[in-house]
């Protein structure tokens, strides 16, 4: 099969198709002004607590506070707790942009949790949309080619799209070698046949960057940047592009 990926960057707009045997495959664009924030990691600060909502308000230095929920924070979270969307499958695991990382069913109630002025290190998982502010998370997701790293999650999960139960078993064994301990890993789609070296160098590739981003909290006062996404142009090189291209 004959893959084409073409890139169209104008000043407002960046579109990239991925033509398979001369038919579009997959549309993607993104806007010049108001590119998409989701997928940034800030260190933020606690503005409100809203008991009633078990939410609360976090400054990242944008215009609006993000909001969270209690199920969206990874503090004093128990081998008890439930992961909620952190099944042995993620089927979103492939989505950029929408992965909205596990949750769990919290044990204690979010005024117990954080105190406002408290300091966080949050991800964006949903931009903001008309007058509401972004929704963040503690439980960061990073995606490599063939990974995303969970650093706040114990958890080995294989995309779905991955159907071969052989292959899945294969990967797993695999991930359960070259994982750093305490950390979680979901298997992307296109890991599907690669061997043990390409995952052990997504592995450390991406344990670094969240060494990088840790050593960027302990520099800067909130609110601040810790990590931006890749542009669309780049996140399509990265889990597209290969010899087959």
């Amino acid at each position: 099969m004959k893959s084409e990926l073409l890139i169209n960057v104008t000043p407002f707009e960046t579109r990239v198709a991925l033509v398979l045997d001369g038919l579009l495959h997959d549309l993607q664009f993104a806007r010049a002004s108001g590119g998409s924030l989701t997928g940034n990691i800030y260190l933020g600060r606690v503005e409100r607590i809203m008991p009633g909502m078990q939410a609360a308000f976090v400054d990242i230095g944008l215009a609006k506070a993000a909001f969270m929920h209690v199920s969206d924070l990874s503090l004093d979270s128990e081998p008890g707790d439930t992961l909620v969307d952190a099944d042995e499958d993620d089927k979103d695991a492939d989505k950029d942009g929408d992965m909205l990382g596990p949750r769990r069913q919290s044990s204690k109630p979010i005024e117990q949790l954080l105190s406002e002025g408290q300091e966080l290190m949050v991800q964006i998982s949903k931009g903001p949309i008309g007058t509401k502010g972004s929704r963040v998370t503690t439980y960061v997701s990073l995606p490599g080619r063939y990974l995303v790293f969970m650093p706040n999650v114990e958890h080995i999960g294989v995309s779905r799209r991955i159907a071969r139960d052989e292959e899945r078993a294969r990967l797993k064994d695999i991930m359960k070698r070259v994982r750093h301990p305490g950390c979680g890993y979901i298997v992307r789609t296109v890991s599907e046949g690669v061997k043990e070296d390409e995952l052990r160098s997504d592995v450390d590739f991406l344990h670094v960057l969240w060494q990088d981003i840790l050593a960027k909290r302990e520099q800067k006062g909130a609110p601040a940047l810790l990590h931006a996404d890749l542009s669309l142009s780049f996140r399509v090189v990265r889990d597209l592009f290969g010899k087959k291209v």
